[in-house]
């Protein structure tokens, strides 16, 4: 049997439940997935959020979410008023999971009195699950990854 100091897992301790509850009830009020930003988007009429690109032109280019906003990071102390909403929760992304531009979006947001959350997965996420993206081209989409997607149905989580 493996005690616990053996376990590289569980060296330190799980939190006690209350307190794992407190913090992940906190962790899904900062983030929102890209399947849960997907959906929303595609329900029709108005999704109740407003989702933001904070990459540059040539990554806006490439591709971006349909419907989003494109405001780069830079540029968001002098353009968010212009082109948001306080009172509609803002959805931030980058590229994806190894860059916090979104972040540094949604705390330069935060900071001008927005609600905003930071989609997980960034852009690189919503083109490996399968959804669809404008490009300056026009619209594209990739078949889903299946190590990020199901390829039939959904997750279920």
């Amino acid at each position: 049997m493996t005690t616990t100091s053996e376990n590289p897992v569980l060296r330190v301790a799980p939190a006690a439940p209350a307190e794992a509850a407190a913090y992940f009830r906190a962790s899904l009020a900062f983030h929102a997935d890209v399947s849960d930003v997907a959906t929303a988007l595609a329900a029709g009429g108005d999704p109740g959020l407003t989702v933001v690109d904070t990459r540059s032109t040539e990554s806006w280019d490439q591709g971006h979410v349909p419907g989003a906003i494109h405001l780069p990071t830079a540029l968001i102390p002098g353009q968010a008023e212009g082109l948001l909403d306080r009172s509609v929760p803002v959805v931030t992304y980058c590229w994806g999971p190894g860059c916090n531009g979104a972040t540094r979006a949604a705390l330069a947001l935060a900071e001008l009195g927005y609600q905003v959350k930071e989609m997980l997965g960034g852009f690189e996420y919503w083109v490996r699950e399968g959804f669809a993206y404008a490009t300056w081209r026009g619209p594209a989409r990739r078949d889903a990854d299946p190590l990020t997607a199901p390829v039939v149905g959904e997750c279920g989580c």
